[in-house]
């Protein structure tokens, strides 16, 4: 796996700094651009500066490579998977919350139409 994913001999500093702090970031700001009910095609920009600011860390800290396009997909890759998993919880979340009259929460990730209840059958005289 090292130099596929990783540059550097440890695996720990990948999973640290790319997965745990790049990932956290675009998690977080996956929810910010749900919660403000901005597009989704948004993440994929703010993933690839998060991503520039991951590869800057890896630079400064552990004297890897700094452009590298390689390393820097994986970087985007990463920030655009855990950004879009925010992206949807949040979501999911917003709309079975405010639309509670419509929607109903499905799973994490989704929501659904909320089926009416069947009406009640008269009873005669």
């Amino acid at each position: 796996m090292q130099g596929l994913f990783y540059e550097a001999e440890s695996p720990w500093l990948f999973l640290f700094l790319t997965v745990i702090l790049g990932g956290a970031a675009a998690f977080q700001t996956g929810r910010a651009v749900a919660q403000t009910w901005r597009p989704l095609w948004l993440l994929l920009f703010y993933s690839m500066v998060i991503a520039i600011a991951v590869r800057f860390l890896h630079y400064a800290l552990f004297q890897e490579t700094l452009i590298s396009l390689q390393f820097y997909i994986v970087d985007t890759l990463v920030c655009l998977i855990a950004a879009s998993i925010g992206y949807r919880l949040a979501r999911a979340s917003q709309m079975a919350r405010r639309y509670c009259w419509a929607y109903e929460r499905h799973g994490p990730f989704g929501w659904r139409a909320r089926i009416a209840p069947a009406p009640a059958p008269e009873t005669g005289p």
